[in-house]
This record gives C-alpha cells, structure tokens and sequence, in this order.
C-alpha cells in the first residue's frame, strides 16, 4: 500500500530538488520549467513519460509553446508519497 509522506517529511525532500514547491492544499508538489522552444519542451515532457510508464506513476502537466507545469500527486494515497519525490528528482535529473 502506498502511504501520504507526512508535511514535515515532504519539506525535508524538497530541500534536495531544486525549485519543487508544495501546494497550496500540500496535496501535490508542483514546478513549471521553461524552454527555448515548443520541440524542447515536448522532448523534455517526452522523457518523463517514458519514465512515467516503466514506474506507473503519471505527472499532471500543462503544456503551452515552451513551457511546462508539472504537479505530482498519488491518488491512491490522497496526497503525496514517495512516488512523487523520486519522479520529481528524475525530471530534475533531465
């Protein structure tokens, strides 16, 4: 069963992602990333889906021309577990 990371553990993990935000109902962490243009940005969201379907877990995103909005959250927890930190720090990594 996957668990809701408590707040204090979520603040701890988002000190080691850089620009990873919590929402405003800590629910979700969230980042939006900006690109040189719209062929960036869909490579860069290309790689993270790959990476969202060999771990089962898919980021909510909102894409326009060279931008990215990403929000991660587990459902299945009712907020955020460790899922979302360790894709958070892969889209990081990228």
């Amino acid at each position: 069963m996957i668990t809701q990371l408590s707040e204090d553990k979520i603040l701890e993990s988002l000190k080691k992602i850089s620009g990873w935000h919590l929402s405003s109902d800590k629910k979700s962490i969230q980042k939006s990333y900006k690109f040189k243009d719209f062929n960036a940005a869909f490579g860069f969201m290309t790689r993270i889906a790959l990476q969202a379907e060999k771990t089962d877990h898919h980021p909510e995103w909102f894409n326009v021309y060279n931008r990215v909005d990403i929000t991660l959250t587990t459902h299945d927890a009712g907020g955020i577990s460790e899922r979302d930190i360790e894709m958070a720090a892969f889209i990081e990594n990228l």
